[in-house]
């Protein structure tokens, strides 16, 4: 006689309240299900025909972007298995900068995959170990898709060979603007050690009006506000950089004072006076031109820095103060009073300029092509002992902020992008033509695959062809066309008599109007970087094992929160 097997955990196991699901249709179809309805939320957002999605998030504040990666951080998604999907784009976002999107594709195209072949009887594992396999072909295969590299991190060409294509899919037809200006920010900024290139070197400021042309780049700071003092412009000056207030402390305690005469209380305002004359005078003496502080700078204050000639520039953000002190080489320092010289920093150039309409106060070293003009004499000696790091402004212009968003989102991944690049320096072809090759590559792999798990490798192959059904329905055209001719090209040995492009580089052709069309990716120059490509095929395919390899949901009964008022509760008054 068999032993009884014991059921899961029932109401006797847990406390009352608990949910307990467990089995195929309870669980891994509702799993499934959840992730295909989160992929299909940021697919139409995918490519550079990609659709705006407009989220209201819980401060009711307007987002309108196709950015995914902004999308899923404000949709606030609570499904347990498509929280999985979201934590491993938010990874990819952290890992490469860009490609979070992908993840959320082929994660839930994946998990679609998997649905009929667990309808037809093959266990979660099974299916685990086809997509392993799957996974070790695309990586492999991908690996030997290099068709280029970025050779000069110094030479903005090089870099527009990975920014554009990174620019056009968020703004399609903007990226001749943008791209040269993110390439040029990136190329300026660009450390010796290009291994050690650092993200935050490189700032958007975003000042409304104008249009997206009229966008530039500025070697240093820019602030949008002008000084708080009447002196505007300083030139190879010690900075000196505070996180208090320039103003006179405070005491933690509420005093009295009593005063019996007007000579006291004259005697009283002339003794604050005194004290910040004194303070200002000290940082003159000590050569400082310029004062940067992370809160308010007093009236009394404003009126000696006046006296003394020092300009005073507000910056409120605690980020951009430690970019500043990186800029100029100074410490900031939570007290007011006389820096050490080892705490003051140095600045070539502090000005004010009008940019539509708008006064912003511009901080910066001067350019290598600058002191070669003669400006390297009036540098004084101590100027070159101080470590500065160069940053560059993107100063972007636009007519509305939601497109100033937009715009600053495409930067960042430029930028991202360049970073991911740093640590490998490859590029492959894009427009699906990447993933078309990967996919007939592992349906090779597929062929040759011996026992069940051949289904599971065919799915993953198929999954792969998500990309091109999704840029095709995206564009307008018939996907299912697209899709047959992309196959074709990438089967084919060689070309036919008429011409048609063939080969593992055929991607497809987004300015199409009517009917799908194939270009040569690497001839138009569209190219990705291998490393975003890797690490998205990685996360997702993690993600999606995760999820498929849950086969039970166990949840606690909700904590009750604070009781509602006596108007709010039904029946309140029966007691």
């Amino acid at each position: 006689m068999a032993l009884r097997v014991p059921q899961a955990a029932g109401p006797q196991l847990f406390k009352e309240g608990y949910k307990n699901l467990e089995g195929l249709e309870e669980v891994i179809l509702r799993n499934i299900q959840a992730t295909k309805e989160m992929s299909e939320i940021t697919r139409t957002s995918f490519g550079p025909n990609g659709r705006n999605k407009m989220v209201v998030n819980h401060l009711d504040k307007l987002f309108v972007t196709s950015d995914a990666a902004t999308i899923i951080r404000e949709l606030e998604v609570v499904h347990p298995a498509a929280r999985l999907m979201v934590m491993a784009s938010q990874q990819q976002e952290a890992e490469a900068g860009d490609g979070t999107n992908y993840v959320v594709i082929l994660g839930g195209e994946l998990l679609q995959r998997a649905e009929p072949l667990l309808r037809m009887g093959l266990h979660p594992s099974e299916i685990a170990r086809g997509y392993e396999l799957a996974l070790a072909a695309a990586v492999e295969g991908l690996e030997t898709l290099s068709v280029d590299k970025v050779g000069s991190w110094a030479d903005t060409d090089e870099l527009l060979k990975a920014v554009r294509t990174a620019v056009a899919a968020k703004q399609y037809g903007q990226e001749e603007m943008l791209a040269p200006l993110v390439a040029q920010a990136v190329a300026a900024s660009m450390p010796k050690d290009h291994s050690r290139f650092n993200v935050d070197n490189v700032r958007v400021v975003k000042i409304m009006g104008g249009g997206l042309s009229q966008s530039r780049v500025v070697h240093g700071m820019v602030f949008p506000q002008a000084p708080v003092t009447s002196k505007h412009r300083a030139e190879c000056v010690r900075v000196a950089v505070f996180s208090c207030p320039v103003d006179m402390g405070q005491t933690e305690t509420k005093g009295t004072v009593l005063l019996h005469n007007a000579n006291e209380m004259l005697e009283y305002t002339q003794g604050e006076e005194s004290q910040m004359e004194q303070a200002v005078r000290e940082l003159h003496d000590a050569g400082v031109g310029v004062i940067v502080c992370g809160s308010g700078v007093g009236e009394l204050a404003i009126h000696f820095l006046n006296r003394f000639n020092i300009v005073a520039v507000r910056c409120p953000s605690k980020f951009d103060l430690r970019r500043l002190c990186r800029v100029v080489g100074a410490n900031p320092l939570a007290r007011f009073g006389v820096p050490t010289p080892e705490e003051m920093g140095y600045c070539d150039e502090v000005r004010t300029d009008e940019i539509g309409g708008d006064r912003v106060t511009i901080i910066r070293q001067w350019t290598t092509e600058e002191l070669a003009d003669g400006r390297a004499a009036q540098r004084p000696a101590f100027a070159d002992r101080i470590q500065r790091s160069p940053l560059v402004t993107v100063v972007l212009r636009g007519a509305t902020q939601n497109a100033l968003d937009d715009a600053e989102r495409a930067v960042d991944d430029g930028v991202n992008v360049v970073k991911a690049l740093t640590k490998d320096a490859r590029l492959v072809p894009g427009a699906c033509a990447a993933e078309m090759e990967l996919a007939r590559i592992i349906h090779t792999t597929a062929e040759r695959t011996p026992g069940i798990n051949q289904h599971a490798v065919k799915a993953f192959a198929t999954a792969m062809e998500v990309f091109a059904r999704t840029l095709g329905d995206n564009v307008g055209v018939d996907s299912t066309a697209l899709v047959a001719k992309l196959i074709a090209a990438h089967h084919a040995k060689a070309a036919p008599e008429g011409g048609s492009l063939v080969g593992p580089n055929i991607g497809i052709d987004v300015n199409c109007e009517h009917e799908p069309r194939l270009l040569d990716a690497v001839a138009a120059g569209i190219l990705d970087p291998l490393a975003v490509k890797l690490w998205a095929i990685r996360y997702a395919t993690q993600a999606a094992l995760t999820v498929l390899q849950v086969d039970q949901i166990v949840m606690a009964k909700t904590a009750g929160g604070p009781k509602l008022p006596k108007q709010q509760q039904a029946h309140w008054d029966e007691d």
